[in-house]
């Protein structure tokens, strides 16, 4: 008995590789791994935000509407929980987008106040956050890149033949991923030149 029970795991397992189970295991943790950064490198942006607020407001306090925008957004941000888990719910999903999109967008107001006080543009703790929050951008769309990329390659195993067999019988759903209307709002970081601007010419005589 023992033998013939051994046989039938050897030919479980067997098929169980043949048809895809292995990989779907092996795919679902590398989104799993690859949301985990996203989640990481969105967590180190709203960070940074208390702080920018706070020197933003020593030299700009009349500007009361921009605070209460990036506060109200980064509430929101925080009030979202995606996990792992939630990956399978396109609705959960775009949410998270829009909230995040309506963080940069508030961001980037806050950081556009900066131009109408150059003692501010040239304060030291100001251009380091500033340099912080650029290079965290600069993470978050490496993070996003590579979780597009794992999802990717976990929806294709879920629907070709005959993996997709697999899929159905075990229950493996397609992954949320991030959708094309919301790419461009969600992935463009908050920018501003502060570079010196170019002398307008004198006037002829």
């Amino acid at each position: 008995m023992r033998r013939i029970a051994t046989a039938f795991a050897l030919a479980g397992a067997l098929v169980l590789s043949g048809c895809g189970y292995n990989d779907f295991q092996s795919k679902d943790e590398q989104v799993k791994a690859a949301w985990s950064e996203v989640v990481n490198q969105y967590k180190r942006r709203a960070d940074l935000i208390p702080n920018l607020v706070s020197v933003v407001q020593g030299f700009a306090q009349q500007e009361k509407d921009v605070f209460l925008g990036v506060t109200n957004a980064r509430a929101k941000v925080g009030s979202i929980q995606m996990t792992p888990e939630a990956l399978n719910d396109p609705a959960a999903m775009k949410n998270f987008q829009a909230a995040q999109g309506e963080l940069s967008g508030a961001l980037s107001r806050l950081l556009l106040v900066a131009e109408n006080y150059p003692q501010l543009k040239s304060d030291a703790n100001f251009r380091d956050l500033q340099a912080q929050l650029e290079g965290t951008e600069n993470r978050i769309t490496t993070a996003r890149n590579r979780y597009i990329q794992a999802v990717q390659g976990y929806n294709v195993l879920a629907r070709q033949f005959p993996t997709n067999l697999t899929a159905m019988l075990f229950g493996y759903k397609e992954k949320a991923n991030f959708t094309v209307e919301n790419e461009k709002a969600i992935a463009e970081p908050p920018k501003v030149d502060f570079s010196p601007k170019p002398a307008a010419p004198a006037p002829a005589k």
